[in-house]
């Protein structure tokens, strides 16, 4: 292998100037009850120039297309006619359709099923668009991002790991090398921390389920064990920390234990069978299954070994959760258990009374869901969902529930349960124990109001 002893060095864990904006200030500082994200657009709502910090480029992309059906066979002009309906013979029937290409593309009538991106500020972010997606695994086109400092573009044979500090033999890995690793093939889900963070406040409540949820994706990401890289060059039996840093602009690194890194952390190179996406963190990642997201670097160039946390930037003024003593609690690493429904939910429209299927995702940074229970009256009582399998340990589990609608108003929740015993709490056993002042880890029961119409929109508590 072409490994490489690395030059000394100087820590790059405490030095960090890029000047950053936090998910707060964008949002408006949710926690305070700021009012900017119930004027969000959906997927299917977008207004130009409604939303600061959204482009109105951003916000045409995600308009509903109109049909348009071809009017001439495109390889011999001839011209097609009749209706689409039955019994006739629909347009597209009436010609040879294109050839495949070189790399795949959805229909046109999909096109509306995108993200919703902050495209103008860093740090950006883009949400998934939960309301249109089906199953459990995430598009890569549709993976949520979240970057500090924008994504860099990188050569990947330019680009290097390097693994030092209280390490036997302080070894520099390419790509190449680390693609040469007996390699594993998982599926995690991804959430930032700061998912659902307006929720914190009835004030600053997000109108659909793809601006309050959508920071939370899964995907199937192969790449090598990282314990794997630690056996090979050996580290110091002392060592109960790592520096893991980032070759973005910002440089982004966060001290991870070694307990994780000697589990199930992963180096990952691909996501859904293809190399990773720039966004995601190519060439090479750190996947730390059910952690925060923050904590698993992308552009991954450095791991430094050592007896304590380098308590970064990005561990100490951010990522931390305050409590209501004025405390903040750190190293917050795990992703609770957590569910929400994505159908019917905000932006949603009942068109008429009879049987609905309820239907959502639940995960948990501990395991597995073992239960989720659904309430069409807003908590006063539960029932059991079906859970879809497969049901796999710290991955998103799509849950369904029979509902016939009668035509009254209902407000709709779920709760999950994972295989610790933990239950999802309500927002006032959250919020009775964190305070309101917190901007990460939320994960209280959401509410989705349904009126007489049938018109579904956003609700707290």
């Amino acid at each position: 292998m072409s490994r490489h002893k690395p030059d000394d060095s100087p820590d790059a864990g405490g030095d960090q100037r890029v000047n950053r904006r936090s998910f707060v200030q964008w949002s408006g500082a949710a926690a305070a009850g700021a009012g900017m994200a119930p004027h969000m657009p959906r997927a299917k709502q977008a207004t130009p120039g409604a939303s600061p910090g959204i482009t109105p480029e951003a916000e045409a992309a995600v308009d509903e297309p109109e049909p348009q059906y071809q009017t001439e066979a495109p390889w011999t002009g001839e011209p097609v006619t009749g209706s689409a309906l039955p019994p006739n013979i629909p347009p597209w029937m009436q010609y040879w359709g294109p050839l495949p290409g070189a790399y795949g593309e959805r229909s046109g009538f999909e096109e509306h099923v995108v993200r919703v991106p902050n495209a103008e500020i860093n740090p950006a972010w883009s949400f998934t668009p939960l309301q249109d997606l089906h199953g459990t695994i995430t598009p890569n086109s549709l993976f949520f991002e979240r970057h500090h400092a924008g994504i860099p573009d990188i050569d990947p044979a330019e680009h290097r790991l390097m693994v030092h500090g209280m390490v036997e033999n302080p070894t520099i890995f390419t790509v190449d090398d680390i693609k040469r690793f007996p390699a594993e093939s998982v599926i995690y889900f991804h959430e930032c921390s700061g998912n659902s963070l307006y929720e914190w406040s009835e004030e600053s409540v997000a109108p659909d389920v793809q601006i309050g949820f959508g920071l939370v994706s899964q995907c199937e990401w192969t790449g090598v064990p990282l314990k794997t890289i630690l056996n090979e060059i050996g580290v110091d039996a002392n060592a109960t920390w790592l520096l893991a840093e980032g070759a973005d602009a910002a440089g982004m690194d966060r001290s991870i234990p070694m307990e994780k890194a000697m589990d199930d952390a992963l180096l990952a190179y691909a996501m859904n069978g293809e190399a990773l996406r720039p966004a995601q963190g190519y060439p090479l990642r750190l996947v730390l299954p059910g952690w925060e997201g923050n904590a698993q670097i992308k552009w991954l160039r450095r791991l430094k070994a050592g007896d304590g946390p380098w308590e970064t930037r990005e561990e100490t003024s951010k990522y931390t959760d305050l409590m209501p003593d004025g405390t903040a609690r750190q190293f917050t690493f795990v992703m609770e258990a957590k569910s929400v429904i994505t159908y019917p939910s905000g932006g949603h429209t009942l068109n008429d009374q009879g049987f609905h299927e309820i239907s959502g995702l639940a995960w948990s940074g501990h395991g597995r869901i073992t239960r989720v229970d659904v309430s069409v009256d807003g908590g006063e009582t539960w029932e059991e969902a079906t859970l879809q399998e497969p049901v796999l340990p710290i991955a998103l589990t799509r849950f369904r529930f029979p509902w016939t609608w009668d035509g009254q108003p209902a407000r709709l929740q779920s709760r999950a349960i994972d295989e610790t015993g933990y239950v999802q709490p309500t927002m006032e056993q959250l919020i009775e124990a964190r305070g309101a002042n917190s901007v990460y880890h939320m994960n209280g029961i959401k509410t989705w109001a349904v009126d007489a119409n049938g018109e579904v929109t956003s609700a707290w508590g």
